[in-house]
């Protein structure tokens, strides 16, 4: 095999170095090599369900105004005024972003005013510039926008691809789970002490499980693959034979007595990561023990669990979607949609990850993670970005964050020769980084000799 197809398919062993995640001259690129011309999810559109809605996405510098201007219309702007240059609109202290409802846009410097399609509307003593304020240089600047998933979508590549191209494989894929249906049951972000990369990849494989979270060593063996798709990836679990959908989020647990394992590792999950379950999941598998007789082989207690939690969620008005077996298995636990969001699916929840770099410092980022799930018509919970300290995570978090912290110090001795992910189970490092070297211009894996 050349070095170019080790490349291709990243399925040998590479080494990555390490300017990606500390160097200051790598993260002052960024912004115009990668931020400038990838396609960024940039806000959930049930923030803005309604006419005049708008939420602000920032990126480094950069910052957007992503607006519903019609029931099935989406507009977004530069978030900046073009007389002199004024943010149009401010984030408040402490938050996110900035969210609300405008019939226009008022510059707080000197009054320029623009609708919701980005014209100007006012200029105070217009007549001073003696006709040549045209409508083209009053306007606010337009980005790009689309929606996919349920988000909101935004490039600030005015050559950029179309959105459906770009995803490439990713809505084939994802598409039957109904993710667009899904709604915050809460979300959290924090100001964290390393690289946006070292965020991502703390969250993009099922290596670490065994050593970083020894607790789940109890319900199996986490053993997953990774597969590179273009610019995208996803993960998933191996699987015994006739127990594909267990290379899926909603798995049982192994053991001499899966009904048993399954409810531990449910009750576990629910109180100490407060992710990747619901609590129809919780409910169904403690009550596998007294539903299903001693000795039931595990891929019927999948299929029990499964279809008992369906019927209860279905009783309440909250109805999954149908996916096949084998789409399931193949779909995984996770994608990683380039070049910093991550989308762990399921039929009834979702759980997704976002970094991005915080004032350019290669040693911080801006992580954020949502939990999403089906709720009855009307009744999901209201809910905002919260602002959580470390401590404040859940248990199975704090975990993760240790290492995120002690990988961007310890990526910085004289003695790191580079990273080495495991080409099985974490070639979706080595996919980001094979795909950052293409905007980037350096930094791409090479082949362990």
């Amino acid at each position: 095999m050349t070095s170019e197809d080790v490349m291709t398919d990243l399925t040998e062993p590479v080494t990555v170095p390490v300017e990606a995640y500390v160097s200051r001259d790598y993260a002052r690129a960024e912004q115009d090599r990668l931020w400038r011309k990838v396609w960024l999810q940039a806000a959930r559109l049930e923030d803005i369900p309604n006419v005049g809605d708008f939420i602000t996405y920032d990126i480094l510098e950069d910052s957007v105004i992503v607006m519903r201007t019609g029931p099935d219309e989406l507009r977004a702007f530069h978030n900046v005024c073009p007389h002199r240059g004024r943010r149009l609109i401010d984030t408040p202290p402490g938050a996110r972003n900035a969210r609300g409802n405008r019939t226009s846009i008022i510059c707080g410097f000197h009054g320029w005013t623009f609708d919701r399609a980005g014209q100007c509307s006012f200029v105070n003593h217009q007549d001073d510039w003696q006709g040549k304020l045209t409508a083209e240089r009053t306007a606010l600047g337009r980005v790009r926008v689309d929606s996919w998933g349920g988000w909101a979508w935004i490039t600030l590549n005015p050559d950029a691809e179309p959105l459906a191209d770009y995803l490439g494989v990713v809505p084939e894929m994802l598409d039957p789970f109904g993710l667009a249906n899904m709604r915050y049951r809460w979300r959290k972000w924090i100001i964290f002490d390393c690289n946006w990369k070292v965020a991502l990849e703390a969250f993009s494989e099922t290596y670490h499980v065994q050593t970083t979270h020894p607790e789940f060593n109890a319900f199996g063996e986490f053993r997953g693959w990774a597969r590179q798709h273009g610019l995208h990836s996803n993960i998933g679990y191996d699987a015994p034979k006739n127990m594909d959908e267990n290379q899926a989020k909603l798995r049982i647990g192994s053991g001499e007595d899966p009904r048993l394992s399954t409810a531990e590792m449910q009750l576990f999950t629910w109180e100490n990561a407060n992710t990747n379950t619901t609590m129809t999941l919780v409910n169904a598998a403690t009550r596998l023990k007294d539903e299903l007789p001693e000795g039931t082989p595990a891929p019927q207690v999948l299929q029990h669990w499964l279809a008992s939690a369906r019927a209860d969620d279905a009783k309440r008005g909250v109805f999954w979607p149908v996916v096949e077996p084998a789409h399931t298995a193949r779909s995984g636990t996770a994608w990683q949609i380039f070049p910093n969001f991550q989308i762990g699916h399921a039929v009834n929840n979702m759980l997704c990850y976002s970094a991005r770099p915080y004032l350019g410092d290669p040693d911080k980022c801006i992580f954020e993670a949502a939990v999403y799930e089906l709720f009855p018509e009307g009744e999901a919970p209201a809910t905002e970005w919260e602002y959580t300290p470390p401590e404040a995570w859940p248990p199975v978090l704090q975990q993760d964050f240790t290492n995120m912290a002690a990988v961007q110090q310890g990526m910085k001795n004289i003695g790191f020769r580079g990273t080495q992910p495991n080409p099985y189970m974490e070639r979706s490092v080595a996919s980001l980084h094979h795909n950052l070297a293409r905007y980037m211009g350096t930094g791409a894996p090479k082949p362990i000799d």
